[in-house]
């Protein structure tokens, strides 16, 4: 059985899209963070809590700000990306449950009233939105470049509050400079699929 979506689209977002480390100095513009936004705020999780938050640095004095907390090999390509995205997880996510899930008003004290639950809980599902997010990337003809290089604590004494943590920084934008290192290996459907 073949997939639904046309050959080009699984292309676009898989077997041709690759990890990003030079760009062009074509701008990314809102209207296309908005389109991706719109596109991946569908994908789903747990009880709808939606816990991504994206923080776009755009000024210079922004990206100064946070190229000094990236790891040496990270700061060159973050300094001169189109558009980076800081990628959080609100701890915090479950004030927006009611709005979220008003079929069940419950949920938030029933499941989200302690802490660490909200914190194991935002960081799975805000992952899972990150991966939405860069798939969202692709689907827009741009090239996504996550990195988990970077001083965390740094990142959120400079960005966030107490109740945000910082997943991974995305350099976005139309992917330039030297052709992409050969793809990698990947492990066959037979390493990873278990029938029981």
């Amino acid at each position: 059985m073949s997939l639904v979506l046309d050959p080009a689209a699984q292309d676009l977002l898989f077997r041709e899209a690759r990890t990003a480390n030079a760009f062009t100095d074509e701008p990314v513009t809102e209207e296309q963070v908005q389109a991706i936004y719109d596109l991946v705020k569908y994908g789903p999780t747990a009880f709808n809590q939606s816990p991504l938050r994206v923080i776009l640095v755009r000024s210079a004095e922004g990206r100064e700000r946070l190229v000094q907390h990236m790891a040496e090999g990270n700061r060159p390509k973050t300094a001169a990306a189109p558009l980076v995205a800081i990628l959080v997880a609100d701890n915090e996510f479950h004030e927006e449950l009611p709005a979220l899930l008003p079929h069940f008003p419950q949920a938030k004290e029933m499941f989200f009233s302690e802490r660490p639950v909200r914190e194991k809980s935002a960081a799975l599902n805000s992952a899972l939105q990150a991966a939405y997010f860069i798939i969202g990337v692709r689907a827009a003809g741009l090239a996504a470049g996550p990195m988990t290089g970077y001083d965390a604590a740094g990142i959120e004494k400079e960005f966030l509050d107490g109740d945000h943590q910082v997943l991974m920084v995305v350099n976005i934008g139309k992917p330039g400079g030297d052709a992409p290192l050969p793809r990698l290996p990947r492990l066959s459907y037979d390493e990873v699929v278990t029938t029981v």
